[in-house]
């Protein structure tokens, strides 16, 4: 049996190292450069920036457990369960964890052997293969163009954007928090000490904006970088000037789903659209993905 995935984000190397821990013959394809999607860290004058997802939450057995070996491994470590709110106050909940080396590398550790092609971007559904599985936003799978019962699941998600502002400072100058929700802010949405959640102490904050503030403005993301930094300024009563790199995230944070994943019997979606919008979440439905396609395999023997 030969199975393509799309996507080499953390559903799609979820999917594909189960596929290939059951003896499946596999390949991915991202287009991108690097992997991990939006588990995504960028270097900036030698430092790599968490600029995508900003944390993950592990409280589903399975997935603690992978996040378990990742920090018997030195890749993960938990950050914190205590998060700022502005205008006043804080807010306790899950164990946020971070990864020291950026959170892309606990993708590039998922993707360890397998095979991955970079820089392949697909226009169509591979007819090279018994399976095909788009572990992508919905709104991207539609442009090759999956059957009907697929492609009716992806129309129907919703797809908020966001843009994502790194913020280098001289110095750390903010307040002691790891982080922060900002809470009816027409700019910003969350602000993240980058340095704190690393670990090194860099002085880097990383600014996600609202879906309102980031629509109108993702034809030319870098033209919001002073807006941007005058909003983390104002939140956190800086005085400082940083150096400001804005990232577009068109299909930043999906609307919650439901099931694990949608198909035709050939062709699946997976993704955190199935589910709260979590790296968990991704990393269970390529599982549940995987899962379902070995054990088809496995009734047509």
């Amino acid at each position: 049996m030969r199975v393509v995935v799309v996507g080499a984000g953390v559903a799609g190397l979820s999917c594909a190292r189960e596929l290939a821990a059951g003896g499946v013959a596999v390949r991915v394809h991202e287009r991108g450069r690097v992997v991990g999607g939006r588990l995504a860290s960028k270097r900036f004058d030698g430092r790599y920036a968490d600029l995508g997802a900003a944390y993950f939450v592990a409280d589903h057995p399975d997935f603690a457990a992978l996040a378990g070996r990742w920090r018997a491994r030195g890749l993960a470590r938990p950050w914190t369960d205590t998060l700022a709110v502005y205008p006043g106050g804080t807010t306790t909940g899950p164990v946020r964890w971070a990864a020291p080396g950026g959170l892309r590398s606990l993708a590039t550790d998922l993707a360890g052997g397998l095979n991955v092609r970079l820089g392949s971007e697909l226009t169509a559904i591979p007819a090279d293969a018994d399976a095909v599985v788009l572990a992508m936003p919905g709104p991207q799978a539609l442009r090759l163009r999956p059957p009907a019962a697929v492609a009716d699941v992806a129309r129907a998600q919703v797809w908020e954007p966001v843009l994502a502002a790194v913020c280098t400072y001289g110095k750390r100058s903010w307040p002691e928090i790891h982080g922060a929700f900002v809470n009816d802010h027409p700019v910003l949405a969350t602000i993240f000490d980058d340095g704190d959640r690393r670990g090194d102490a860099a002085p880097v904050l990383v600014a996600h904006s609202t879906a309102a503030f980031a629509r109108p403005r993702l034809a030319d993301p870098s033209a919001a970088a002073g807006e941007l930094a005058a909003a983390v300024n104002e939140v956190l009563s800086l005085t400082g000037r940083p150096e400001v790199h804005v990232h577009r995230w068109t299909y930043a944070s999906p609307a919650p789903g439901t099931s694990s994943f949608a198909t035709d019997g050939r062709v699946w979606l997976a993704g955190d659209a199935f589910g709260k919008p979590r790296v968990q979440t991704a990393w269970l439905s390529g599982r549940a993905v995987a899962r379902a396609i070995l054990g088809g395999q496995s009734s047509e023997r």
